[in-house]
């Protein structure tokens, strides 16, 4: 397939190893943000070919992942309620709150409905006039444009029967919480780049320079990410640290102001609790003075919910990095898809999802 195939050329891949292990020299701790770049770190092995002194370490760069139990609990409250059409991304469908997930509450007669685009839920509520219709907005900088303009699009068309419960998190303060935490070994950063599509990556370079690392914007595909660590490793051995631009073909410096400004209209910056992490200053996004009246929490009197993260789970370790998934005693035994634990088993690019599918016996 055109502009995909590209990406998995294996002599292109086999002369980006070689180099890596030409230039690495001594140990380096790379983190890599967003969940899919570590699928297709499992999935193509790429973990496995890079030289043994480069760790990947595995980020908090799923959104679902990192949706606290309180917030799930939150959306299971609404979602019960009789009067109440609850649209949802798929893969939210089975994240555990404290006691059940979404999907159950489907199963005992809740009107659930996976949803496309949150331009589908608008539709609904357009079509539904007599419901309430909520949607469950999670995701990073990528989907918040499209989150804002479906409130702009219910606003417009005066549907006060339609309501978002607002999860987007936001990643430079996450990167910043990680590389400010005690103990902290990361020495450099692939960051995720389909966040840096619609934000560029001017708020990383302050980060980079504050903190003394690379940050390297990649892409994908296996070239993408060996190329994106070729760039870093290359600059932690040179001993420089700024950020570069390895995803290019979709990535400027200044993002999409288009989408920027859509963000910026109907959200502002907020305090977020991540799962597992607790909360991180400035890394969410809640509704702004003139659209708060979207907001489902305060609608259906949820704000003040709040649950404890379960014991069992160490998905906190695993989000910062501080533990690989098959660290977990429960690891694949007591916490399977199936039957998760915790949301990085159950999300499509969740690091304990990644790990489970692409298991290796040698």
């Amino acid at each position: 397939m055109k502009y995909v195939s590209e990406y998995r050329n294996r002599e292109a891949a086999e002369r980006y190893v070689e180099e890596l292990h030409k230039i690495t020299t001594r140990n380096w701790n790379i983190m890599e943000v967003c969940g899919g770049q570590t699928h297709s770190i499992l999935k193509y092995g790429i973990d496995r070919l890079i030289p043994d002194a480069v760790e990947l370490i595995h980020g908090p760069g799923c959104p679902v992942c990192v949706t606290p139990v309180g917030l799930i609990d939150k959306a299971i409250s609404i979602a019960s309620d009789d009067s109440v059409i609850f649209c949802s991304f798929g893969d939210m469908m089975r994240v555990p709150g404290s006691q059940r997930d979404l999907l159950s509450v489907k199963a005992a007669g809740g009107d659930v409905r996976m949803v496309y685009s949150p331009l589908d839920a608008v539709r609904i509520a357009n079509e539904n006039p007599e419901r309430e219709v909520v949607f469950f907005a999670v995701g990073f900088e990528t989907t918040a444009p499209v989150t804002a303009a479906a409130v702009l699009r219910a606003d417009a068309l005066g549907l006060s029967n339609f309501s978002m419960l607002a999860a987007h998190v936001l990643v430079p303060p996450a990167i910043e919480a990680v590389l400010s935490s005690p103990g902290c070994r990361i020495q450099g950063f692939l960051a995720a780049g389909h966040v840096c599509s619609v934000m560029g990556y001017t708020e990383y370079e302050p980060l980079a320079e504050k903190y003394k690392v690379p940050i390297v914007v990649t892409g994908f595909e296996p070239l993408d990410i060996l190329e994106g660590l070729h760039m870093c490793v290359t600059q932690l051995e040179k001993g420089t640290y700024r950020v570069e631009n390895q995803y290019h073909r979709s990535v400027t410096r200044g993002g999409n102001q288009d989408a920027v400004a859509l963000i910026n209209r109907v959200f502002r910056p907020s305090d977020r609790k991540w799962r597992g992490i607790g909360e991180i200053p400035g890394s969410g996004l809640e509704f702004t003075e003139d659209y708060s009246s979207f907001d489902a929490s305060v609608r259906f009197g949820v704000e003040e919910m709040s649950v404890e993260e379960p014991s069992e789970c160490i998905s906190g370790l695993v989000l910062t990095g501080e533990r690989k998934p098959d660290q977990c005693p429960a690891f694949g035994e007591a916490c399977t898809p199936q039957h998760p634990l915790g949301a990085p088993m159950v999300s499509t690019e969740g690091a304990c999802a990644a790990y489970f599918r692409y298991r290796r016996t040698t």
